[in-house]
């Protein structure tokens, strides 16, 4: 099997969208480096720009379905407080009917709000997948370690120096876990130059500063070049002081001022996604037996508490994402609120309300043709059926109309026990109504042969 480049991921979805933000990624960092800005901090903003710039239609839909929501919401609560503590079937099935007429009177999904998430996700982890590996997907970075990779293979092929192990048989370097058992395969131990190399690049990759002065002195005869080697790294990776290669909880160990500047990126991540929360409009619910709006409380509560988590033990490069992704969330948040606030919410209503109209008689048409063709296909011999039909008096048909209109504003689950009952009561109303026999009509009607 070919050595894949350096540890790209292969995942499904995930490894398709971490391709092409690494390219995109690759092509502002090209630019930033011709014009002598080889930052990678600075591509890290640029291409976050970038990416929430092309969300915004989802932004603004999304947007527009939380007013809708809020409009809708008393509506909703009302329905969940009729059904509350009642969970047999019938209760549940009518429930749900009853919040999709409320949804359709609305015109709007009732996954309306999960789109941008669903899409936010996959970007979301295949960035981290493209900030954990950087030279995988930036050829200019992994460039920076040649030729010190060079001299490395010259030196050690078996990588026994990246290998060493201290008293407790652990590794000294960073990172040698995670890539251990490549030493033992079979292109390695082939002596598969470019997957040894590779493997290198890896390991280097997540060096920390302590683990370049172990190096230079395990390899003291490549002293200059691993100068020269964290020197352009430091270049790209430093950002107002902080190497955005190196998690927060990592530049802390440091001591001193560090553990201030570490602590930067973990509290703006925090504080910048609370700040957009708030922006954001919310279904307003002072219920508390409302479980929805409990729960988006709890979230809204908890998703900065966890930005500061999770930013304070991934790499720095992926809380700067974080926070500057909220910041133009912000100022997007903040013109589409004037924008939807200047909106008729009922005249948005009406334009939903056709829109899913126009969706349904599509289907219907759909459907029909789809039926239509399936008759038109078949070409053998029809016969007609008779048909019995009673003939009623417009007394009689108004007094049946009577029936079936009762009957119809009670919900019963197709094939419960319930409608079988209901439909024993129909029949003898119909008896106790009509108890002579009415005058039969024969009417004869097509009908296709079946093959």
């Amino acid at each position: 099997m070919a050595p894949m480049l350096l540890t790209k991921n292969t995942t499904f979805i995930i490894g398709p969208v971490a391709e092409v933000i690494g390219y995109v990624m690759n092509f502002i960092f090209k630019i930033l480096s011709g014009i002598g800005l080889p930052n990678l901090g600075l591509s890290i903003i640029i291409m976050t720009i970038l990416i929430y710039m092309c969300m915004l239609p989802l932004t603004i839909r999304q947007q527009k379905f939380s007013k809708l929501q809020r409009k809708m919401q008393p509506e909703l609560n009302k329905i969940n407080k009729k059904y509350q503590g009642r969970n047999d079937n019938d209760a549940v099935m009518a429930k749900q009917e009853e919040i999709k007429q409320v949804y359709e009177k609305y015109g709007v999904s009732a996954t309306g709000s999960c789109v941008q998430l669903l899409i936010q996700m996959p970007i979301l982890f295949a960035l981290y997948r493209v900030f954990y590996n950087i030279p995988a997907y930036l050829p200019l970075v992994k460039d920076a370690f040649f030729p010190l990779v060079d001299k490395l293979y010259d030196l050690d092929p078996a990588g026994k120096i990246l290998l060493s192990q201290d008293e407790n048989q652990k590794y000294i370097f960073s990172g040698v876990t995670q890539f251990a058992k490549r030493f033992t395969s079979d292109s390695f131990v082939n002596g598969d130059v470019t997957f040894i190399k590779n493997t290198f690049i890896d390991i280097l990759n997540k060096f920390q500063s302590a683990d370049w002065t172990k190096l230079a002195e395990k390899a003291s005869s490549l002293g200059d070049n691993i100068a020269s080697t964290t020197a352009k790294l430091n270049q790209y990776n430093n950002f107002l002081g902080l190497n955005i290669a190196e998690s927060p909880s990592t530049i802390m160990r440091r001591g001193g001022i560090m553990i201030v500047i570490a602590l930067i990126i973990p509290f703006l991540a925090a504080f910048t996604q609370w700040l957009n929360v708030k922006l954001m409009p919310q279904a307003s619910s002072n219920d508390p037996n409302d479980q929805s709006a409990q729960t988006m409380k709890t979230m809204n509560l908890m998703m900065p508490m966890m930005s500061a988590v999770f930013c304070f033990s991934l790499p720095s490069g992926m809380g700067l994402y974080w926070i500057v992704g909220a910041v133009v969330r912000i100022v997007q948040q903040i013109f589409i609120n004037k924008h939807i606030d200047k909106m008729d919410i009922d005249e948005m209503i009406e334009k939903n309300k056709e829109k899913a109209k126009a969706k349904a008689e599509k289907r219907r048409e759909k459907a029909g043709d789809s039926s239509s063709s399936s008759t038109k296909s078949y070409s053998g011999p029809v016969r007609r059926r008779d048909r019995l039909v009673t003939k009623l008096s417009q007394a009689q048909e108004n007094e049946i109309e009577k029936i079936n209109q009762s009957r119809k504003q009670k919900k019963f689950k197709e094939g419960s026990l319930s409608e079988k009952a209901d439909l024993v009561r129909q029949f003898n109303e119909y008896g106790r109504k009509f108890p002579g026999k009415p005058e039969l009509i024969t009417e004869q009607e097509p009908e296709a042969e079946q093959e």
